[in-house]
């Protein structure tokens, strides 16, 4: 079981932390389920970068970057050395904490 904390970058959003997540599920579907409004344009296929985020603690509880990732990765804006995408970032058996930056989710808006 894992405990994950969401920080945001937008103003006005305060951290949330869940804990007891069991292990198997993407970071975007937690968000999701616990009301954080994560973007998905693609569904959560890895198609697009919407659901990028940052991975400030516990990068190793979650499944490896995958080359199609890292490719997506490099046209999110701002990316950086921990940038994820939400929906391949699949916890993996284990607990720990996690914790998470989402990015400034109004930069979308246009799109």
């Amino acid at each position: 079981m894992y405990t994950i904390r969401f920080n945001f970058e937008q103003k006005g959003l305060e951290p949330r932390t869940f804990e007891k997540v069991e292990a198997g599920q993407t970071l975007l579907e937690i968000a999701l389920k616990n009301d954080i409004e994560l973007h998905h344009n693609c569904g959560g296929v890895c198609a697009c970068t919407t659901c990028h985020l940052y991975i400030e603690k516990g990068m190793d509880f979650i499944d490896e970057i995958t080359d199609k990732e890292e490719d997506f990765i490099d046209r999110a804006v701002n990316p950086r050395l921990n940038s994820r995408l939400g929906c391949q970032s699949l916890l993996n058996d284990g607990n720990g904490v996690i914790e998470v930056v989402i990015p400034d989710q109004t930069q979308f808006l246009g799109e």
